[in-house]
């Protein structure tokens, strides 16, 4: 056994080169699921390589075209790549299959590939997104995915191929601005978004997690804190490795929500970031044509969700000032009222109130420690993005700090 590491004794030096020890005391200290181990593992032992160095549209061409030689039959060819600039933590090629597509025959498919920076905001698996958008076809409006490179072999990077979906993330009026934060609808069209951002919702929780091989997903055993306990280590485990200052708040809250652990009372899909931002729609029939960003999906506790979902940053007030519009769609009562008779699932509070205050720590730990790593080492494309996410940080700060407080 490796002896517990305290906060005193990391180093930058550590987070900039750990070495197998390191590691592995993080391991042995934050105990977490297998898929998320080996996604923290590795980005650990790929972090003092080189800074990113950018990847050309020449490399990432060929990086599309070394995967398809090897997983399509006969002969193909791939026409109008472009870069896509939505995501702040994956770099994604859109492009154009011209092939022999098994059960359909010759056809045009628009694609998007979806890889991974040298090192990401999210650490997160690229096997774990592709099952899940498979699992939901048919279930969700979600885009069909074709392949996966989980290992990195034909990518420089854990990719991803899956189908291009049509529709906008925000109004047209609101081109320019970052999607998914405080994203104003407008009266009228989040009205008419609300039934099916509900329905969704309800789909995901409602969906049976034994219909479904999900080799890449470890279960929590229902009646158990085993839920609650692998999404804080996994937490904590990324504090530790990726930050760049005490913060005494990190260890009182984090000792707060180890005592407070929830039991499951249901095991169920979780899509980890399911808010504004991260569906697409028509504007003109306000119907949701894809629900995007699976990479944070895990099997657990349905609260996480909802509790993203209500969560301050990703809503706004209403035009009167009067109302908290979460997700800028609804009222959070009156959004939790609807999901309860769309899925037949009880919202406890208490629980919803846990996942509150851990989703504030998680802001805490993405913004204020992930982002000024990997920003420091010179990690990502999109650094200035990333730098700006760290201002994030603070009001989940205050608002960890009074959920606490309350609490005593």
């Amino acid at each position: 056994m490796h002896p517990k590491l305290h906060p005193w004794q990391v180093s930058d030096e550590n987070r900039d080169h750990p070495d197998p020890a390191f590691i592995e005391r993080m391991r042995q200290q934050f105990p977490t699921e297998r898929e998320v181990d080996l996604m923290l593992t590795r980005k650990m032992q790929r972090r003092a390589s080189p800074p990113f160095d950018g990847v050309s549209f020449e490399a990432m061409s060929g990086y599309i075209a070394a995967l398809l030689k090897d997983r399509v039959e006969g002969p193909f060819s791939i026409m109008d790549q472009r870069w896509f600039s939505g995501g702040a933590s994956k770099i994604q090629m859109g492009f154009t299959l011209h092939w022999d597509e098994p059960g359909v025959g010759p056809t045009q498919t628009k694609l998007v590939a979806r890889m991974e920076p040298a090192e990401s905001l999210n650490a997160t698996s690229r096997a774990r997104e592709f099952e899940l958008l498979e699992a939901f076809q048919g279930v969700l409006p979600v885009p069909k995915v074709y392949w996966v490179d989980p290992d990195g072999t034909w990518f420089p990077e854990p990719a991803l191929i899956y189908a291009f979906a049509e529709g906008v993330t925000k109004p047209r009026s609101l081109q320019g601005k970052v999607a998914g934060i405080g994203t104003n609808f407008g009266p009228e069209l989040r009205r008419r978004l609300l039934p099916d951002f509900v329905a969704h919702l309800a789909r995901i929780h409602t969906f049976d997690p034994q219909s479904r091989p999900f080799v890449a997903f470890d279960r929590p055993s229902v009646g158990t804190t085993q839920s609650a306990l692998w999404q804080l280590n996994r937490a904590r485990r990324i504090w530790e490795e990726d930050r760049g200052e005490e913060l005494p708040l990190m260890e009182v809250a984090a000792n707060w929500l180890e005592r407070r652990m929830p039991k499951l009372d249901r095991l169920s899909v979780v899509h980890g970031d399911y808010r504004s931002g991260n569906f697409l729609f028509d504007e003109d029939s306000a119907r949701i044509t894809a629900v995007l960003d699976w990479e944070r999906g895990y099997l657990g506790d349905r609260h996480r969700d909802l509790a993203w979902t209500t969560a301050e940053q990703y809503g706004h007030w209403s035009e009167d000032g009067k109302t908290f519009l979460a997700s800028g769609i609804a009222p959070v009562n009156e959004l939790l009222e609807r999901y309860e008779a769309a899925s037949g699932l009880r919202v406890d509070p208490a629980t919803l109130d846990y996942y509150r205050v851990f989703n504030c720590y998680q802001i805490v730990v993405t913004a204020l420690a992930s982002s000024y790593r990997v920003v420091h080492l010179g990690k990502t494309h999109q650094d200035v993005l990333i730098a700006w996410i760290e201002g994030a940080a603070y009001g989940s700060m205050e608002e960890l700090r009074q959920a606490m407080e309350r609490s005593l």
